[in-house]
């Protein structure tokens, strides 16, 4: 969420058709339980993680500490680099909100 209360990933996965949807679902769904596989660094600590299907979908999150993962957004291949820096920013402002109210 941003400081304007605007919710990213939200936005984008409410855009998606039902069966890309339902893979983006499935793919969280075995983050929730710990597999991480197709999980890379993009830099600034925000993760992309691929999942192979239809255009190439991509979700971005951070870790803040050792069990919460922060969904910053999504994409796909065609949009990749755009998404990442969305998602490196949007990171940022997570974190100095946090250290704000911390």
């Amino acid at each position: 969420m941003t400081a304007g209360a605007a919710v990213p990933f939200g936005r984008w996965f409410n855009g998606l058709d039902a069966s890309a949807a339902a893979r983006v679902r499935t793919s969280l769904a075995r983050m929730e339980a710990g597999n991480l596989s197709n999980v890379r660094g993009v830099g600034r600590g925000v993760l992309e993680r691929r999942i192979n299907v239809g255009p190439g979908y991509r979700v971005y999150f951070g870790r803040d500490g050792n069990t919460l993962i922060v969904l910053l957004g999504g994409g796909t291949k065609a949009r990749q680099q755009t998404d990442i820096e969305r998602a490196r920013d949007l990171w940022q402002e997570y974190r100095r909100r946090n250290q704000q109210e911390g």
